[in-house]
């Protein structure tokens, strides 16, 4: 199993990071060792000083795939979460002025939230969906997938050019402006239309 991630879907994203918004989707992998397991908290790596969350809107691949169309991609995953991607934003940024890849940042243990399943079917337009972060019970980020640059279908298609999606693959599509550095004690609860999908603290 292994997690697709897509950087700089979102424009709002995009221009509060200062990077260039991409002509395709900016795609990285994390390992299944980056999942934050279940009750458990989120350890604040010593390696990294600013350690930032990332909230983005989960699919779950259920069937095996490559070279899928994007008027087909609809068919290939039949559930919905919401997780945190988390940062270790100081680490990725010496990785991008060196232009070395941002696993050391993106891929460490416990880097990835994944909160509850839900049906897709639960929702009326996957691609009208609102979304949120609270760190603290405060609204720290909000997004709605309407803004994304590239749909669930298109990064469903455009990720299996390069990678055969396996049944159990999870797809983070991108996060909204807002993003932030966690503290130790923070509590970080994800939202989708006012539903919680996951609740963690940070130590």
């Amino acid at each position: 199993m292994k997690l697709i991630c897509v950087g700089r879907n979102y424009s709002n994203h995009i221009a509060e990071l200062q990077n260039e918004k991409p002509k395709e989707p900016v795609v990285f992998l994390k390992p299944d060792t980056a999942i934050l397991l279940k009750k458990q908290p989120f350890f604040i790596p010593d390696f990294s000083k600013n350690v930032q969350y990332e909230v983005e809107v989960l699919v779950k691949i259920n069937r095996v795939g490559k070279y899928i169309a994007s008027e087909f991609a609809h068919k290939y995953y039949d559930q919905i979460g919401l997780g945190i991607d988390f940062t270790a934003r100081d680490v990725q940024q010496t990785l991008k002025q060196k232009g070395l890849p941002w696993e050391k940042a993106k891929a460490f243990d416990g880097s990835a939230v994944v909160g509850k399943w839900v049906s897709k079917h639960q929702f009326e337009n996957l691609n009208s969906l609102s979304f949120s972060l609270k760190q603290n019970d405060r609204i720290v980020q909000s997004g709605n997938t309407k803004d994304m640059l590239w749909t669930i279908n298109d990064i469903i298609a455009y990720v299996s050019q390069f990678f055969t999606l396996k049944i159990g693959d999870i797809i983070f599509t991108g996060t909204p402006s807002g993003v932030g550095p966690v503290q130790p004690n923070d509590g970080l609860k994800g939202f989708i239309e006012n539903e919680e999908f996951f609740n963690i603290k940070v130590k």
